[in-house]
């Protein structure tokens, strides 16, 4: 058996117990009243379960007794009275038992959806930073893991230890009052030595769980992310790479499987025999008892029957114990999740962005995605309320950053961004969003219908809105043309509509949220000549009446900005009017010439 780690097992314990504090108010909310009754009518079911249980056995001796015409009858029943007592007795047993369940299930199903809830929410508040780096599979599957052991870890706090010493202490008491002390030793010998035996076994199965965890996390990830690049692994002929690639991820999650199954069965192969040997010690007892005539052959079946009885919930415990721990362990990971702090977060006291005309400007704003390596380096910018903006620049110049630093994926390190004279990063984060609307270069849509997408951009929005924000985005022919028209299914990120398509039905989105503030970010970079100028036409009157800021690599795109901006090494290089900037024969006159050449030339 592998040593366990003092440092690491302290952690764990720790952690554990985190996990346990965490979980806890679900069971005892304060402002659900409606769930600490049913907690405890669930406690009412379990204990009178209990008191059920120990009586029974001394039911079945009675009858076995009232057979053998040994003993002193018990409460004037007859052998097939008490046989049928010990009937109904078994039968309030488990009705009990699944009456506590059932006043239970709806609070573990409860805070199973709560918890879920919360972590899905925490998840979209944080930061792009953490997006960026996240492996979509790995995050579900320790998402889905946790989230299931919530009900059982719950069950658990609630039904099995306390209930556990509670029927071991009072069949413990029985053997000793009716028979003799030594049947409680050997009965305390045995539990202490297969709990003993169970938790040792068991923390050193944790670390193995947690490697299988770690396999599985993997093998998901990679197979989540090949699926999501069906295409790009179709272009390379790269199939058999990709199975080769999964089939290794699932090797390793192969190999920490059987290590945990072969572990499994040396755990309960310990068990049974530390069990055996204890039940084998406590019937020899009783054996010799009725030999020697101090005890009825209904006390030597009454011996068998609580000690049986005792092995059910030891049985229970190790099972318990065991998933305890994995719980413990896959619910840790979720929690984790939920304490990775959001770095972008709204400040004390934050006001809503009030927008009077849409004025955006930088004041020596500095940004760098790592501390060595700085982007912007100090930008001066004033982007007129009303006015459209051009940024333009090679790539890795600094474009696409200033419109993640506007709509507050990031936050400057340096100067300060404001919109109408406020710092964004003093108004709240959704204020901010909902002035601000983006086409990006690649519209990604959900997998549902068109209607369902174009309708994202404002919730609670009427068919005669979806459609009126479909025409000025020069899309609704389109859709009302196809066999569904609007109940169009999309696909899983809009695959089965075309490019112009899908930008066209972004375009619709962003119209129908209705923002004062438009960044168009590449929004035709991806797109042919023809599309480019029909969605070209399309962006023109999008941004009619609201500020707009266009970032672009094709400049033929942003020749009628009022102003275009050139960055060059996160610099303002130069700035102006088209026909300025080509007059100058700078840096934009030089890219111009170029692309116009390439142009020319395809």
């Amino acid at each position: 058996m592998t040593a366990i780690n003092p440092a690491g097992a302290e952690q764990d314990r720790k952690s554990g117990l985190r996990t346990i504090r965490r979980v806890a108010p679900y069971l005892w909310p304060e402002d659900k009243p409606w769930v600490k009754r049913r907690v405890l009518w669930a406690m009412v079911m379990l204990v009178l379960a209990k008191l059920i249980a120990v009586v029974t056995p001394l039911l079945y001796k009675g009858a076995v007794d009232g057979l053998a015409n040994e003993g002193v009858p018990m409460l004037a029943l007859g052998a097939v009275g008490l046989t049928i007592a010990y009937g109904v007795s078994r039968m309030m047993n488990v009705g009990f038992q699944q009456l506590r369940d059932a006043l239970f299930a709806p609070v573990g199903q409860g805070a199973l959806r709560q918890l879920a809830l919360e972590t899905f929410a925490h998840i979209h508040r944080l930061s792009m930073r953490y997006h960026i780096a996240r492996k979509t599979g790995g995050l579900s599957r320790i998402i889905e893991r946790g989230v299931k052991g919530v009900d059982f870890l719950l069950r658990f706090m609630l039904f099995s230890i306390g209930p556990l010493i509670l029927e071991l202490l009072l069949v413990g008491i029985i053997l000793t009052v009716m028979f003799d002390a030594w049947y409680l030793v050997i009965v305390a010998v045995t539990i202490a030595l297969y709990g003993w035996f169970t938790f040792a076994v068991t923390e050193w199965r944790v670390k193995l769980r947690r490697e299988m965890n770690d396999q599985d996390t993997d093998a998901n990830q990679k197979a989540i992310d090949s699926l999501l690049n069906y295409e790009t692994v179709k272009y390379f002929g790269a199939e058999d790479r990709e199975a080769t690639r999964y089939d290794a991820a699932m090797q390793g999650y192969e190999a920490a499987a059987l290590k945990t199954a072969y572990s499994l069965a040396f755990l309960n192969f310990g068990q049974s025999l530390l069990i055996t040997c204890g039940l084998v010690g406590v019937m020899v007892l009783a054996a010799l008892g009725v030999q020697s005539g101090a005890l009825t052959v209904g006390d030597f079946v009454m011996v068998n029957a609580y000690m049986i009885q005792i092995t059910v919930p030891l049985n229970f415990l190790g099972t318990v114990y065991r998933e305890i721990r994995q719980a413990l362990v896959d619910m840790g990971e979720m929690f984790d999740l939920l304490e990775q702090p959001a770095e972008i977060s709204d400040p004390p006291g934050a006001r809503a962005l009030r927008v009077d005309g849409g004025e955006i400007r930088l004041e020596d704003v500095h940004f760098g995605y790592e501390t060595a390596r700085e982007i912007l380096r100090g930008i001066d910018l004033t982007v007129p309320a009303g006015q459209t903006v051009a940024i333009v620049g090679a790539t890795g110049s600094g474009k696409s950053t200033i419109g993640r630093l506007l709509f507050r994926f990031y936050d400057v390190t340096g100067g300060r961004l404001l919109i109408d004279g406020q710092d964004i990063r003093a108004v709240t984060q959704d204020s901010l969003h909902a002035a601000i609307g983006v086409v990006p270069q690649d519209t990604v849509l959900f997998n549902d219908t068109i209607r369902y997408n174009i309708a994202y951009g404002r919730d609670g929005s009427t068919q005669d809105q979806i459609e009126q924000a479909a025409r000025d985005a020069q899309i609704h022919d389109f859709i009302v043309s196809l066999p569904q028209g609007y109940d169009t299914m999309v696909g899983e990120r809009g695959l089965k509509l075309s490019g112009g398509e899908k930008q066209r039905v972004g375009i619709a989105r962003t119209l129908l949220k209705n923002p004062p503030i438009l960044l168009l970010d590449e929004a035709t970079s991806a797109l042919d000549s023809e599309t480019e100028r029909d969605i070209q036409d399309a962006l023109e009157r999008a941004g009619q009446g609201r500020t707009v800021i266009t970032i672009a690599h094709r400049l033929s795109t942003v020749a009628k900005a009022d102003r275009i901006v050139v960055l060059h090494q996160g610099e303002i290089a130069e700035s102006g009017t088209h026909d300025t900037l080509l007059a100058a024969g700078g840096r934009y006159a030089n890219l111009w010439t170029r692309q116009q050449s390439d142009h020319d030339a395809a």
